[in-house]
């Protein structure tokens, strides 16, 4: 795969409440620009929303004369929602995810039990992205890699130096992403970050959350170099057999996200709320004894 030749400006949006971080990636003022993996304010104890998270975006792409082409999903995520769909209504542009997103919307409509009428293909989002497809961005080309593991639906989007790996790697020294999810899978998730590594040693990757460790601030853009060096759970050197056991003993410690219950049979829809009833109110369900 080559990369193309012109280098996109990426500006990040770092949300403390989730450990979330938003890209603009665009070519500079005035140009197309592609939004990632966004946030929707959520207060899990009272079950209302709010767009403050995502007016930033609004405003920094309305102050930089940016026309919104595409607003990327990198996958269905447990412990934010998205603001996708109210980001469409304010800035247009189409929402898109990988393919595999229907393997996941399977999985969760049983664990949910949702409305018969939820649809299993997909058509939630405007587009569905597959390994190889290109990603037009006015001056800018992009590609989309899928990077299986924490969940059957992961996909990396690449432009030019700069890579938007999701949850597939965190900071070198936090590790990897969780593979205990329904459809998750350590081995899948070994072979993406691997496939991630091989790219030039200077690739900019730009993660989706940080957890810092207490003695650093948050950081959320290393480079392939530093991974393969440095990151505690997949640096040059540790195997495959290695990092499954690893991984799989590390997740058997894990809670679940806070937020995991609403965010994924919302982000399954794209990120719309779930039909409202006869009294006019959306709920969010929660299985019991089941996750």
């Amino acid at each position: 795969m080559t990369a193309p030749s012109l280098q996109p400006q990426v500006h990040s949006l770092f949300d403390p409440a989730t450990w979330t971080v938003t890209y603009v990636v665009h070519s500079g003022p005035g140009s197309e620009c592609a939004i990632i993996d966004s946030v929707l304010d959520y207060d899990p104890k009272s079950g209302r929303t709010r767009n403050a998270s995502a007016d930033q975006v609004v405003e920094y792409v309305r102050s930089h004369d940016l026309r919104v082409r595409w607003i990327l999903e990198t996958h269905a995520h447990a412990d934010h929602i998205s603001a996708a769909p109210w980001l469409r209504t304010q800035l247009g542009g189409q929402i898109a995810i990988g393919g595999h997103i229907t393997d996941v919307q399977k999985v969760f409509k049983d664990i949910f039990n949702l409305e018969p009428e939820f649809k299993l293909d997909g058509s939630q989002f405007d587009h569905l992205f597959h390994e190889g497809d290109a990603i037009e961005l006015g001056e800018l080309r992009g590609s989309v890699m899928d990077v299986p593991g924490h969940t059957p639906a992961c996909v990396a989007y690449r432009f030019g130096d700069a890579v938007f790996v999701g949850d597939t790697l965190f900071m070198p020294d936090v590790g990897t992403a969780r593979c205990d999810f329904p459809g998750g899978d350590a081995r899948a998730l070994y072979a993406s970050t691997r496939k991630l590594l091989s790219l030039p040693a200077q690739t900019r990757l730009f993660m989706c959350h940080d957890y810092p460790p207490t003695d650093r601030p948050v950081a959320f853009e290393t480079t392939v170099a530093e991974q393969r060096a440095n990151n505690i759970h997949v640096r040059d050197g540790v195997s495959e057999a290695e990092f499954v056991a690893l991984r799989t003993k590390r997740d058997a410690t894990l809670e679940m996200p806070t937020l995991i219950l609403p965010s994924v049979q919302i982000n399954i829809r794209a990120g719309e709320l779930p039909p409202k009833e006869a009294n006019g109110v959306a709920y969010a369900k929660i299985p019991l004894n089941v996750l």
